[in-house]
């Protein structure tokens, strides 16, 4: 097996072989400090403490049996789900329109809508939150969602530019030939074939909501507390091992929305 090749350029997998243990040594780097968390949530001890002396589901009973952490994770997965609605709608038409467009200002609107992703967190929710006093929106679920969208928007338009790329637009344009409008030939043409780009960049926009830790921490609170600022606060006041079921139940959401996107994406690939 290693002496076969890896590339068109017949580079053999046992001369990169070191760039495989690289990898595997990142990955457990990155991988090792999240990892803990799993046996911690099966922990029978009243504080976090690893190994756990002995197993137990105990902190899973207490957090499905709270009133209050199972009112955060319904505000988080309705701010993720109405995120994921909008952040999709809005960064699909948005990078449609950067891939279609001829003026010279299109780059710097990409940049403008990269932003996000380039500022430091703890600066967007200060303004965020500095805005949302004078409009009146925080600790409302309409402030969590309009500000959960500004950081999911890039993420979609760069996973739907990536489907734009490899779509050959001629096919559109043929179909506005025979008479279709722009928006009717988007809807029947275009979005049928980059749908998979599409449904993978909705399934990262619930994703970087349902994970958003810095601005909830200012925008939300009160009913409308998601769950990373219920963490926060649990963390706060007490150790309480519950966090640690709860972040072991959103790596598994997450390890699915990512692992179900990866999937589209090779789909898409063996499609192409």
């Amino acid at each position: 097996m290693l002496r076969r090749p890896a590339t068109e350029t017949h580079i053999t997998h046992g001369r990169r072989l070191w760039l495989y243990l690289l990898v595997v040594l990142v990955a457990v780097f990155l991988v090792a400090p999240s990892s803990l968390v799993v046996p911690l949530s099966f922990s029978d001890a009243r504080y976090l403490t690893f190994p756990p002396p002995a197993w137990s589901i105990r902190w899973y009973r207490s957090f499905f049996g709270a009133v209050e952490w199972r009112d955060a994770t319904a505000v988080s997965f309705s701010a993720a789900t109405l995120t994921m609605i909008i952040a999709t709608l809005l960064g699909t038409l948005a990078s449609y329109g950067l891939h279609v467009s001829r003026s010279r200002f299109s780059q710097l609107a990409y940049l403008s809508f990269m932003m996000p992703l380039v500022i430091p967190s703890i600066l967007v929710a200060i303004g965020v939150f500095l805005l949302y006093a004078q409009l009146g929106l925080n600790n409302t679920l309409t402030g969590i969602v309009l500000a959960h969208s500004v950081m999911a928007i890039p993420l979609v338009v760069i996973a739907v530019a990536s489907g734009l790329k490899s779509y050959d637009m001629n096919q559109e344009m043929v179909a506005r030939s025979l008479g279709a409008s722009r928006l009717w030939a988007f809807l029947t043409v275009t979005l049928p074939q980059i749908k998979i780009a599409v449904i993978s960049a909705a399934l990262l926009a619930f994703i970087t909501s349902l994970d958003e830790v810095v601005i909830s921490l200012f925008i939300a609170g009160g009913e409308m507390a998601t769950l990373t600022k219920r963490m926060f606060n649990a963390l706060r006041d007490e150790i309480d091992p519950t966090i640690a079921a709860v972040s072991t139940l959103l790596i598994l959401v997450s390890i699915a929305m990512v692992a179900l996107s990866q999937a589209l994406q090779g789909a898409r690939a063996r499609k192409d």
